[in-house]
């Protein structure tokens, strides 16, 4: 049990993909306009770290270590096109949203780095824990950026959950302040690298020893 809870404990915060590893940053930066767009992308790279840590430890016996990294690429390519589809066949709103950056999942240094560090060395149920230990992280992280973002940026929150997610999210919706001229470099790129500065920042003082 002690096992678990430092998997756990590691990926959503000790470990954390963005926070600490500094990995998935080019997806942060893209898709995080929204809170809404920064949990769609993290529940898909959730099931995508969940599913090829699962596979790999169950086939890590029978993958000759040789060959192992192109082995571990196609596994992770065929998980990410069944994602690709699913998102395109039952959230296509989302789809178009994320866009190239579902595809692209396939070379996020935090989904091979798992299945190489972690899922080849370990038993299917850790490994498990470990891929969505580590996805539940990197989704807390674009949920978080979106959000700071998405409220200064447009002072919305979950702009248009129910569109691209479904009916059942619509309870997330929320706008601060009506009539909100808006704060543009919040949406760009720039205002990411901002946002995640500050973040890094404050997490660095919540680490620090109190005197």
């Amino acid at each position: 049990m002690n096992d678990y809870r430092r998997i756990f404990a590691d990926g959503l915060w000790g470990n954390n993909v963005v926070f600490v590893q500094m990995l998935a940053l080019c997806p942060l930066m893209a898709v995080t306009t929204t809170a809404t767009n920064g949990l769609g992308m993290g529940l898909a790279t959730t099931w995508v770290l969940l599913s090829a840590n699962i596979v790999i430890a169950s086939l890590r016996h029978w993958i000759a270590p040789e060959v192992r990294i192109p082995v571990f690429v196609l596994l992770i390519a065929s998980l990410v096109t069944l994602a690709d589809m699913a998102i395109n066949a039952w959230l296509h709103e989302l789809y178009k949203v994320l866009g190239l950056f579902i595809p692209l999942i396939v070379v996020n240094c935090c989904v091979l780095g798992r299945a190489e560090a972690f899922a080849s060395r370990q038993p299917v149920l850790a490994s498990a824990a470990d891929g969505l230990a580590m996805g539940l992280g990197l989704t807390l992280a674009l949920v978080l950026i979106g959000a700071c973002r998405e409220v200064l940026g447009s002072a919305t929150l979950f702009a248009q959950a129910s569109l691209l997610l479904g009916q059942s999210f619509a309870f997330l919706e929320i706008v601060l302040i009506q009539d909100y001229s808006g704060f543009l470099l919040m949406l760009l790129p720039p205002g990411g690298f901002l946002v995640l500065g500050f973040l890094l920042a404050g997490r660095r003082l919540l680490e620090r020893p109190r005197p």
